[in-house]
């Protein structure tokens, strides 16, 4: 017999439907070691789910204008206005873990959006990827952006808009590499696509590099803007495949 797993989930953890299907899309659901991506997806009734919990966002620093957080894996960046009273001046997937930033001060958050569409903000994130990345390289492919109601999807194009990150290698293990990539621009999923299209997906990416782990092992790591600098360090997360980082700065 099977069922939809939302429900096949909500029967074992004594949730809502609503509950489940958000602990699936938020990407914290696992089944027979793989995780599980489509709510309505048919399953054994004797499916047996294993739900990994989502940390609650931390706070690096508060001022009457803006907070910034270390927003963890899985949670909605948007969600967080809620919890913080304040609103957005960036937002990261949810897949993406680090550096996010909201305003209490409406003037201050218009001004702070003008400096990210200057390009004056600088932004870095560290990623594992698959493969070995010995030396440091720039990436500079054009990128559109296609929106529809199942989310938005990029991907190189030449008659797209411009793009570059910056690949720095940190640390190598087991066929892995831990990167800093360094944007100077902020296309949608603009790391996710470059490091596909060099074949080094990020690990955990499964839109674009389709490649399955327990997270998408991206974190936003930096961000400067007028003269906050914010930086959130790695969490044991980023333990897996053998790499030692906890409270390394790089």
């Amino acid at each position: 017999m099977q069922e939809k797993a939302y429900k096949l989930l909500a029967m074992q953890e004594k949730i809502s439907n609503n509950a489940a299907k958000d602990l699936i899309d938020k990407g914290c659901v696992f089944a027979m070691g793989k995780k599980v991506v489509i709510a309505r997806a048919l399953m054994s009734s004797k499916t047996r789910f294993v739900v990994q919990k989502i940390k609650k966002a931390k706070m690096l620093f508060e001022d009457d204008k803006i907070i910034a957080l270390n927003k963890p894996y899985g949670e909605i960046s948007e969600n967080l206005e809620n919890v913080f009273g304040a609103k957005l001046i960036n937002r990261l997937d949810k897949e993406t873990s680090g550096v996010l930033l909201l305003s209490k001060d409406e003037e201050f958050r218009l001004k702070c959006i003008q400096e990210y569409k200057k390009q004056n903000v600088y932004k870095s994130y560290l990623a594992i990827v698959d493969g070995v990345i010995a030396e440091e390289l720039e990436i500079c492919e054009k990128i559109t952006t296609i929106k529809n109601k199942s989310g938005a999807f990029s991907k190189i194009d030449k008659f797209g808009l411009e793009a570059h990150t910056q690949i720095v290698p940190l640390m190598v293990n087991a066929k892995k590499t831990l990167i800093k990539a360094v944007i100077k621009t902020g296309r949608t999923h603009q790391i996710r696509v470059h490091l596909n299209h060099i074949k080094h997906g990020i690990i955990g990416d499964e839109k674009y590099a389709k490649i399955s782990s327990s997270r998408m092992y991206l974190h936003s790591y930096e961000t400067h803007i007028f003269d906050y600098q914010f930086k959130a360090l790695l969490d044991e997360s980023f333990n897996a495949y053998g790499f030692e980082i906890k409270n390394l700065n790089f």
